[in-house]
This record gives C-alpha cells, sequence and structure tokens, in this order.
C-alpha cells in the first residue's frame, strides 16, 4: 500500500526545523571543504563491457558532466569517445555476437527544455572507423539491460514505456496521488528490436513487471523473474518464468518460492541463467535485502513447469552473487568470501556444484555494470573485465586473462587520486559461534602513541556485505579517516561473506545478535590498537540507520551517533512503506499476525534508554524507509531531550542523487561528530 508521506510530511514539517538548508560554510571545518573537493575528482565508470572475440572493451565514464562512451583495444589502448552529440548521455552497452557493432542507449535532453528527452536505442558499427550510429528506434520511458540475441538478429531490452522513473524501490517515490495501487502503476517488459531497426514488440505480459531475464542460448526463449506490479514492492515476492521471444505467448512459472519446501521457501532469486544446452537454469537464491544486492546459494532447476530447484552448494561458507556458465557443467562466479570479492568455478552435476577452482581474491569491490559483482566475459570464458576500486584507489577498468593472478587496470582516468585517509585492514573475531570480519580504517596520519576516536559505521541491508571501495561525494564513513577516527565497518550476522546460515542468522532477531557481534568486534580492536572507548561513534544507512537508532537504546558506549534513512517502529513501518513484501521472510509473519517480534525490535519502544546525540537525516520520498519514521524518532528524542536534529532532502529518495544534498549529508555528519567526538 502507499505510504502516506505526501499527506504527513507538509505537516510534520511545520513542526521540525527548516527541511533542508546548506551548512554555513564558515561554521564548517575547513578540512572539510578540502575533503569533500577530493572526493568530488573522482570519476565514475559506470559500465564496462569486454567483446565476445577478446578484442575490444567499451565502457561508460561520467566527466564534464554527461556519461561519455569509450572504445578502446583489450588492452586499454587507442582510446576514442564515441561521437553521441551535445547534453546526451550513453548507456547500457551491449556487443553484438560478432564483436562487429555496440549497441546503447543514447539519453539527450531536447531543446529549450531541460525536462525534456529524447531516447533512442542506437547501434555503432565500430569496425567502420568515424561511423555515426545508426538508431535502431526511438523511445518512450525508460530502458536499460540490453542484450543480443545469440544469431545477432535481434535486441532485447527491459523497458517501463511511458515512464522515465528507475523502476527501483530505491529511487524517489513517485507522488502517492488518485486511487491508490491502482492509478499510475507501471510494468516493466521485456522489449525487443530487430538488428536492423523498426518497430519495438514487448514480449512479457503487461501484468508481470519483469526484474531480470537472459536469453536461452537458441534464442528461443527468455528465463525472467517477475512478479504482478507495482515493482518496487513485489521483487521479494518473484516467481521464476520462461517464456517464447514472442508477444502473446503464456509465460511458464518454472519456480514459485512460496510453494516449495526447504530453504527456498519465501527466499528470493536473483541472476537466471540457461545452461549451454538449454535444459536447466542456474540462479542465485537466499534472502535478499534489495534487487541489485544479490546473494545466496547457487541453484539449479529444470525448464519445466513448477520444477523443483535444487540447491547446489548447500552448507557453503561464501555467497556466491553472480554466475555464468563457461561450459556444459561448468560456471565461473563471483562471490564472496570473509569480506574479500573472489572469483572462482564450479563444476555442476544434478545435484551439486563442487568449487574447483579459486582464481583470486581482492580486498575490493568489482562490477561490470548493472549488476552486483557481474563480469564481462569473452565468449570462450578465457578473458574477462571489470571495475575495480578499493580504499587506496580510485574506480579503473581492469580487463585481461582469466587465470590466478587478477588482470590489471587497462584505464588510467583517477590514477593521480590519492587517499587522504589512513590504511586499511580486515580485522576478524569469534562471537557466539560465529567467525564475524569486518574492515578497519586507521586515522590519516596515525600515531600509536596517541588515542584516537573510533566511529562504528553498520551497513545497509542488513543483506549485504561492506568490501573496500573508494568512497565517492555522499554519506559514507571512510571520510572519517581522513578527519583523524578509526574507522570500524563490520560484516556482522545477516551479512554476506560467511555463507547462507549467516546471513539468514539474524531473522527474527533484528539489533540484537548483529549489536552483539558489532560490540564483540569493537572490544577486539580496542585490546589491540588505541581507541578511546569514551568516544565512540555510531552510524549508518536504510538498516545501518536502524541499527543505529536502535543501538543507542541497548548500549551507552556510543557518545554521538547519526541515523540515515532509519526504521525506528517497526510496526508503523509496515504500514507506512511502499515495500513490505521484503518483510515476512525477516520476521516471520506480517504485522497483524505477529506484533510482537516487530515490537520488540523497534527503538521507539526503548526511548527513554537514549542519552546519545543524534543526527537524523532522510530524503523526502524515501520510499524503502519513509520519512515519518524519521520524524518519529527525531520527536521522541526532542521528548526526551535527547540532543538531536533532522535534516529532511527535498525530492530524494533512499539514494540521494543531487550533487548539492550528496555534499551537505556528508559535511552535516562530519561537523555532528567534530562536535560530540573530537579527534585529537
Amino acid at each position: 500500500m502507499r505510504s502516506p508521506i505526501p499527506l504527513l510530511v507538509p505537516l510534520l514539517f511545520a513542526l521540525a526545523p527548516a527541511a533542508y538548508a546548506a551548512l554555513d560554510s564558515a561554521a564548517a571545518d575547513p578540512r572539510i571543504k578540502d575533503l569533500l573537493t577530493e572526493l568530488g575528482k573522482a570519476q565514475r565508470i559506470d559500465q564496462v563491457e569486454l567483446s565476445p572475440d577478446g578484442h575490444r572493451l567499451a565502457w561508460v565514464r561520467r566527466h564534464d558532466g554527461h556519461n561519455a562512451i569509450e572504445l578502446a583495444d583489450a588492452a586499454g589502448k587507442n582510446v576514442h569517445e564515441v561521437a553521441l552529440g551535445n547534453d546526451c548521455d550513453g548507456s547500457a552497452l551491449a556487443w553484438s555476437p560478432s564483436s562487429a557493432e555496440l549497441a546503447f542507449i543514447a539519453d539527450c535532453k531536447g531543446k529549450g527544455d531541460a525536462a525534456a528527452h529524447d531516447k533512442n536505442l542506437s547501434v555503432l558499427n565500430v569496425d567502420t572507423a568515424g561511423a555515426a550510429p545508426r538508431k535502431l528506434a526511438a523511445l518512450n520511458g525508460y530502458a536499460h539491460a540490453l542484450e543480443w540475441s545469440s544469431d545477432g538478429k535481434r535486441l532485447a531490452f527491459l523497458y517501463v514505456e511511458g515512464s522515465n522513473r528507475r523502476a527501483s524501490a530505491t529511487a524517489a517515490a513517485a507522488p502517492s496521488l488518485g486511487e491508490i495501487g491502482v492509478d499510475g502503476v507501471v510494468s516493466q517488459r521485456i522489449a525487443t528490436v530487430a538488428e536492423q531497426g523498426g518497430a519495438i514488440e514487448q514480449v512479457s505480459p503487461e501484468s508481470l513487471h519483469v526484474y531480470e531475464y537472459s536469453w536461452s542460448p537458441d534464442g528461443r526463449r527468455f528465463a525472467y523473474t517477475a512478479a504482478p506490479p507495482p515493482g518496487d514492492n513485489n521483487w521479494w515476492v518473484s516467481n521464476l518464468y520462461t517464456q517464447e521471444t514472442r508477444a502473446g505467448i503464456e509465460p511458464i512459472v518454472v519456480v514459485t518460492p512460496s510453494d516449495v519446501s526447504g530453504s527456498t521457501l519465501g527466499l528470493q532469486m536473483a541472476v537466471p541463467r540457461f545452461s549451454p544446452d538449454g535444459s536447466r537454469i542456474a540462479f542465485i537464491g537466499g534472502l535478499m535485502s534489495d534487487q541489485g544486492a544479490t546473494g545466496g546459494d547457487i541453484y539449479s532447476v529444470a525448464t519445466d513447469a513448477h520444477a523443483k530447484p535444487i540447491n547446489l552448494t548447500a552448507g557453503t561458507h561464501v555467497t556466491p552473487v553472480w554466475l555464468s556458465w563457461t561450459g556444459a557443467d561448468q560456471l565461473l562466479v563471483s562471490q564472496i568470501s570473509n569480506g574479500q570479492s573472489q572469483v572462482a568455478s564450479y563444476a555442476v552435476s544434478t545435484d551439486a556444484a563442487k568449487l574447483t577452482h579459486t582464481y583470486f581474491n581482492l580486498p575490493a569491490s568489482i562490477t561490470s555494470g548493472d549488476l552486483a559483482m557481474s563480469l564481462s566475459l569473452s565468449r570462450d570464458g578465457k578473458q574477462l573485465a571489470f571495475v575495480q576500486s578499493d580504499y587506496a584507489h580510485a574506480p579503473e577498468v581492469h580487463a585481461g586473462a582469466l587465470s590466478d593472478r587478477a588482470p590489471q587496470a587497462v584505464t588510467a582516468v583517477n590514477v593521480a587520486l590519492k587517499p587522504s585517509w589512513g590504511k586499511a585492514e580486515s580485522v576478524e573475531w569469534n562471537n557466539e559461534g560465529f567467525h564475524v570480519q569486518g574492515w578497519l580504517l586507521y586515522p590519516a596520519n596515525y600515531d600509536p602513541s596517541k588515542s584516537y576516536p573510533m566511529i562504528v559505521t553498520v551497513h545497509g541491508g542488513p543483506s549485504s556485505a561492506v568490501t573496500p571501495r573508494w568512497p565517492g561525494v555522499g554519506f559514507g564513513g571512510v571520510p572519517f579517516s581522513a578527519l583523524g577516527y578509526f574507522v570500524f565497518m563490520p560484516n556482522p550476522r545477516g551479512s554476506y561473506g560467511q555463507g547462507e546460515a549467516y546471513t539468514q542468522a539474524n531473522r527474527k532477531d533484528f539489533g540484537y545478535g548483529d549489536l552483539r557481534d558489532v560490540l564483540a568486534g569493537v572490544d577486539a580492536i580496542e585490546k589491540k590498537l588505541p581507541v578511546d572507548d569514551k568516544r565512540l561513534g555510531l552510524t549508518g544507512w536504510s538498516y545501518g540507520g536502524f541499527m543505529t537508532m536502535f543501538s543507542v537504546t541497548q548500549t551507552q558506549r556510543f557518545h554521538a551517533a547519526v541515523a540515515g534513512a532509519g526504521i525506528s517502529n517497526w510496526q508503523s513501518y509496515y504500514g507506512q512503506n511502499l515495500i513490505d513484501q521484503w518483510m515476512i521472510p525477516f520476521f516471520g509473519a506480517s504485522v497483524y499476525d505477529n506484533p510482537q517480534v516487530y515490537a520488540k525490535s523497534s527503538a521507539i519502544n526503548f526511548i527513554k534508554q537514549v542519552k546519545t546525540p543524534t543526527l537524523i537525516v532522510v530524503g523526502e520520498r524515501d520510499a524503502e524507509c519513509p520519512a515519518p519514521q524519521s520524524f518519529e524518532f527525531w520527536h521522541a528524542l526532542r521528548a526526551q531531550h535527547v540532543p538531536t536534529s533532522l535534516v529532511v532532502y527535498e525530492g530524494e529518495g533512499h539514494g540521494f542523487v543531487k550533487p548539492e544534498h550528496q555534499r551537505d549529508v556528508l559535511q552535516r555528519s562530519l561537523n555532528w561528530f567534530g562536535k560530540y567526538l573530537p579527534a585529537n
């Protein structure tokens, strides 16, 4: 059900401080301005694609205010930009099977109207030097995830006709107007267009919102995950389908998680991929918090209607995230292992997938673009490409042979950037039978003879994990290190990286076992390093925002906190948010069937125990963690005379997109900790 945010927020604004006003720069620590400037210098690389023959690379780089498409050879040499025209952005790269053509979407602002856009699906013939892109189709709506059929005769993509809004629960919610749940509901569908151009054919039915898809090897079927609209909410209850690649054909339901017994009951599915002979589909299945934040076990299922999926990796102590068939019985898998990115191969039999070789582990984050930890592979699977970053290195394209050595960077767009924060190290400890891992950043210019404050940053999810990555401008823990803090980023129970049982260990227990894991990690660090226990801070966004709100009601160890997009009352949240379908797998029942399990993890029920000064920030149109949750916590803290401040950012959803807001929320957080937890 749609949230009543638009009705509540104006009333609450009348009671609250100004929704958003830029900080007075004179009041800010001058180091913060310099730090924000440095963070803003990193150029984004949003996608990289290796051609099937392994000879060429294409990537999308953000610079000069637009997303440019650049081409190069496989070694990153001979780089040149595709001419898209002024005020045009490129996205959704896809090489043709022949490697002779590159398809992409060009989004160009209309003349005289900054809000108008001219979107085209285009193809560039890369064998013709200087050739202009050829338009295949004009698009009237949001499109992404281009894929060619194996014969190169058609292109498929995900399409939300008539809507420019990205189909995601993290995007800013549309206004809740009209008949809620009826008016304004749209579907994301699989659409195709011929290689020579022409009319767009929407293949999947309008009654289903498609989240991910793939072609069958013979190009005659799609495998996809989908659910009835609204798409923002129902990913958590999506089914796995197959369908012929023609409109009007009824899809076949392959897997309905709610009907399956065992560990797949009520869980989520992602990354569906046909086997080379088309007889079965491999996918990632597990307890997942958000589409795109994939993790779980590897499953295999026959393509028959209502087939029984088989867990191929039950009991593993890593978290597979992405996969691709590289042979009849072989999978290449990228996975999280103990806080690191790992690439490995699995031999697949009827009922198991056995890890046969680990190619490399990286204390870094990797992805080729659209999906978490995705890799771009050559047709023979012997070469790969991805974008990589860590705490010491800003994003670059890495490409080369698949071997026991991770491929080296082939771009140098950010090579001049150096971290202004301290060194990073992995920390590990045991607690209550669990092996727990996290990342620790030392203060810049660390002196072991001094004592330092420490800020604990809890990640969102909870089904997610901290892997090292270069920070952008916006909310995050890394910049605190540059100002003289230890920064501790734990992966407590509920996280990825230790196997599915570990990910599911906080079901019906939000804020309890995971908080004990965090505090045990703090204790372990304090035994080794000069951390001042009287200067501990806590922060987080989304689930981390909840953990911040809840933790300060359970312990007095933290002396300042910043709660971003948090949840203070799970009982009221159930009826306010736009994504209630995610909650039953975690809580075991709806709030109407078991209110007690929601109440026990609600910070608002323990509010009289809070003493910690807490800054609260949230987006006005957040669909995942609605603004009223932040208002409720802020109001309660004021009633308890606890120092607090609430800032609501106009027009923002769960993930902030406006640069001025991204900078402001980080600057406020830095100032807050500077006030209540001053570094030396």
